[in-house]
Order: C-alpha cells, then sequence, then structure tokens
C-alpha cells in the first residue's frame, strides 16, 4: 500500500508529500535522508514563519532554505502554525482507541489504520513507567507525535493520554507538556487488603471513619435499590462497608487530582479513573459505588478503567471465561452509559478473544488502550530484516525477564522458548506469535532500549525499514479494529 513515503533505501533527501504545505508564504515539509527525519522550511524572504523554526540554514539566494531538527521549540512552533498537530480532548469522539508508542516510530502505522475507521486515536500514550524505562519525557512523546501527525497530513483529531498518574508532581509534568487526558490510578491510595477482611476486622475499620461520613454512606446507600438497565442492585451493609474501605481514600484522592487539573488546564481535559491494577476484580457493584461517590465529589469521568475478571496479560490473548467477562461487562458498560461516561479497557493489545463482544455489548462507545502491540511489530521487523541484532536482542531480554517480571504480572514460562542460536534465521520472525517470547519481549522493553550496543542499532534498523514497519502495524491495528465492528469511514481522512 503506498503511504506516500520514501522507499526505504533513499540515498539522497526525499520529502513526505502529505507533509508539504503552505503557510505564511513558507512552504513546510517533512524530510528524510539515510539516517534522520527533519523539518525543511522554504521561503522567499527571512523573516516569518521561518526565522521561527531552529535549524541550519542551507540557501539564502533568492530562496531561503532552513534543514531544522525535530526538537521540541520547532515542535511547538508547528503546532502554532498547524493546529491540527496539537492533541485535543476526545470526549465527545464515541470509539477512541489508545496507540501506545515507547519509540516515538509508531504514530504513522496507527494513523494508517484509523484513518480509514470511525474512531478516533489517542496517539500519544505512554505511563510514567514507560517514561522512567525509556528515558523519554511527556514533551517528548507529545512532540514525536506531532511530528508523525504533520507527516501524514492527518486532521481529524487525536488525543494524549499520560496513563497511570499517582502524583500531583506527575499530574502538574503532564499537563505542562500539553497533555489531554489523564488517567489517575488509584490503587496505591485505596486498601487492597480490605477486600479480604473478616466481618469483625471490616466493621472495627469501618467504625473508626468519621461519624458524619458513616451518616452519609449510610443515609445514601443502605437499603436502596438502584436500577441499571435491567439488573438492580441491593446495597447490603457488608457490601458498603468493604467499597467504603476499599476505595475511600482512592476516591478522595481522584477528586483533588481532578481539582488540580481544572486549575492547571485553560483547556478541555479528559478525565479518566483506573484501577485496573488492582488485585481483585472491580465487580460491577463496585463500580457502581465508585461511580456514585466520585459524582458526589463533582468529578466528570471521561472514562473508567475497572480490573475486569480473568487475566488481561500483555501482548496475548485473554486468559479466563468469556461467557463471564461478557456478562460482567455488559454490567459495567450499562453502568458507565448511565452516568455518561466510556468504559475503558487497559491492556488491550491482541485480546482478540473478547473484541466481538465488546464491541457489541459497548456498541462501539468505549475507549481501549494498546501499547505493546506496536513495540512486538517493530521487533518482528527486526527479527526479519536483521537476525543478528534480533538474536542479540533476544538474549538481553531473557537475561532481564527475571526482573521486570516482578514489574509486569505475566505467567510465561520462558524455558519454553527454543535456544535462539539453534533456530534458522527465517524462524525468527516466527517467535513473535510465541505467547511466551511476547511476553518476554513486551515487558523488557526498557532493559533492550537501555542497551547502549542495542538502542542505535535498534532505531536505524526502524528508520532504514520505516515502510515495513508502518505496513505491519497497520495490519495489526485493523485486526483490533476489525474484530471490535468498528466501521470504515466514508472517506478516510
Amino acid at each position: 500500500m503506498n503511504h506516500d513515503n520514501v522507499q526505504p533505501q533513499e540515498s539522497t533527501v526525499s520529502f513526505y508529500k502529505k507533509s508539504i504545505h503552505k503557510v505564511d508564504g513558507a512552504i513546510v515539509s517533512m524530510g528524510r535522508d539515510h539516517s534522520n527525519r527533519f523539518i525543511m522550511v522554504l521561503s522567499a524572504k527571512e523573516t516569518g514563519i521561518i526565522a521561527e523554526f531552529s535549524g541550519e540554514q542551507i540557501g539564502d539566494t533568492g530562496i531561503y532554505a532552513r534543514k531544522c531538527p525535530l526538537n521540541h521549540h520547532n515542535a511547538e512552533i508547528l503546532r502554532k502554525y498547524f493546529p491540527w498537530t496539537a492533541p485535543v480532548s476526545v470526549r465527545n469522539r464515541v470509539t477512541t482507541i489508545g496507540c501506545g508508542d515507547r519509540l516515538g516510530f509508531a504514530t504513522l502505522g496507527h494513523i494508517a489504520a484509523a484513518r480509514e475507521y470511525a474512531l478516533t486515536p489517542v496517539l500519544a500514550q505512554q505511563t510514567i513507567r514507560e517514561l522512567q524505562q525509556t528515558g523519554r519525557t511527556f514533551n517528548d512523546v507529545v512532540d514525536d507525535v506531532s511530528f508523525h501527525v504533520f507527516e501524514a497530513g492527518f486532521k481529524a483529531g487525536f488525543g494524549a493520554n499520560a496513563d497511570h498518574l499517582k502524583s500531583m508532581n506527575d499530574i502538574d509534568t503532564a499537563a505542562a507538556a500539553g497533555i489531554t487526558m489523564f488517567t489517575i490510578d488509584l490503587v496505591e491510595k485505596m486498601d487492597q487488603d480490605a477486600v479480604n477482611w473478616d466481618i469483625a476486622t471490616l466493621d472495627q475499620n469501618y467504625a473508626q471513619l468519621d461519624a458524619a461520613e458513616r451518616t452519609r454512606l449510610e443515609t445514601k446507600y443502605l437499603g436502596r435499590e438502584f436500577a441499571v438497565g435491567d439488573k438492580v442492585f441491593k446495597c447490603e451493609p457488608e457490601m458498603l462497608k468493604r467499597c467504603a474501605m476499599i476505595y475511600g481514600k482512592g476516591l478522595d484522592f481522584a477528586a483533588a487530582a481532578y481539582d488540580r487539573l481544572k486549575q492547571r488546564c485553560s483547556y478541555d481535559f479528559d478525565f479518566e479513573v483506573a484501577v485496573d491494577e488492582a488485585s481483585f476484580s472491580t465487580l460491577p457493584c463496585h463500580h457502581l459505588f465508585i461511580a456514585h461517590e466520585l459524582k458526589e465529589r463533582q468529578v466528570e469521568m471521561t472514562s473508567f478503567g475497572p480490573r475486569f475478571i480473568g487475566d488481561f496479560q500483555k501482548g496475548i490473548d485473554y486468559i479466563g471465561d468469556v461467557a463471564e467477562f461478557e456478562r460482567q461487562f455488559t454490567e459495567h458498560v450499562a453502568i458507565a452509559k448511565m452516568f455518561g461516561y466510556k468504559v475503558s479497557i487497559h491492556s488491550g493489545s491482541d485480546k482478540f478473544a473478547l473484541y466481538p463482544a465488546i464491541g457489541r455489548i459497548s456498541d462501539g462507545h468505549l475507549h481501549i488502550k494498546t501499547s505493546g502491540t506496536s513495540w512486538l511489530e517493530a521487533i518482528r521487523v527486526i527479527a526479519f530484516h536483521d537476525p543478528v541484532l534480533y538474536r542479540v536482542i533476544h538474549k538481553a531480554a531473557q537475561e532481564g525477564y527475571p526482573e521486570m517480571s516482578k514489574v509486569y504480572h505475566t505467567t510465561a514460562d520462558i524455558s519454553n522458548i527454543r535456544n535462539v542460536d539453534e533456530l534458522y534465521d527465517d524462524q525468527l520472525p516466527k517467535l513473535l506469535d510465541l505467547p511466551e517470547a511476547r511476553q518476554m519481549l513486551h515487558i523488557t522493553f526498557g532493559v533492550i532500549l537501555n542497551n547502549k550496543f542495542i538502542r542505535p542499532l535498534f532505531f536505524a534498523a526502524l528508520h532504514k525499514y520505516e515502510h515495513e514497519y508502518i505496513e505491519n502495524l497497520k495490519n495489526r491495528f485493523e485486526k483490533h479494529i476489525q474484530l471490535l465492528g468498528i466501521s470504515s469511514k466514508l472517506s478516510p481522512q
């Protein structure tokens, strides 16, 4: 498929056709050579937009030309003159898909798929944990996407998500970078032990709550029935006490974070609350309590990420009872619909067994997050084209897996992976279809990218084989989108 990009083996400067735009009497476009991408500005005058970009002046006789590096300053100038390269709130978009990109390379593939379907991509999406492992910042994440959006001429709008924020400092940093979607992770503020307390311990701890707070909770919930869709929830004393003790402090943190963002952001933003990394499933009755309590605290959610029943491990399909997931997901969707927000599916990459039900039950009104699948497709390209480099990456991942498995939840037994040195070169890409290898490579991205020998070779390979990476990503994301039942656009953007 033609993406209007240059051929991967070019020896001279080439330009991305969809990035060529005329503004303020100048031509601004994105180009590349054998090793780098850059912005090129051509102008008949020295003043105006060409003077605002930083870079190397390479022509001054009749036509002025400036070759500009992809840095933060130039990203800000790009967003000033081309506002569609800046992220926006996706609150009013029906179907939104988070497209995590740990490399700053994947956006063209994400756009290639998204522009053909009735959805809005959240192209900039990273967690604090990912930033710490890749050495990037929220500014880097937003800037990289802005450059790619300009490169692709994508004007349909996109979001930017700072995922799993756990402190006010992180919230402030994300807001300063122009992030438009904030995911507030409540897990560290919750009391997860309370889910297993016996009745006596539960009663003892609940009794320590402020008397006025106990009165408020009991007046609001006890003895009442809450109709959600075709189901009626009745709040029993034990459930109320348990929800109050598990979630109370987390909900206070969510309210404080929301107030902080209202003060800091002069633009529309999306507010997501997440408990998906809890050690126990979010029952629909828990979800209902959380929704009511956030409304009580005047928090307006755009989406909520529960910890669904079953196992949502990284980079592989769903592990669990699909029928029970569907039953509970139906109730989660009904609660979200009643309160006016979306259900958010975290660790959504490659959960193909669930997608038809998720799309059908939500009627496409949902947010789903992917990340690792884009990283793994980059590894696949390297395995195909550079088997020597892949073997080095594979061994680094094996060495780093025991430590990283303490950070990410996986159940992969990597002893089931054959010795990479005993495989023929054409067998290496097939490892990316093996669940154990996918998980090993998925969670060790920080180990791989922080290896001083691997890192420059890794990015050089992606630059060289950009076309294939884009095509692989497009195909992978289209599989996600089609299984969700998202309709095609009549006129792709």
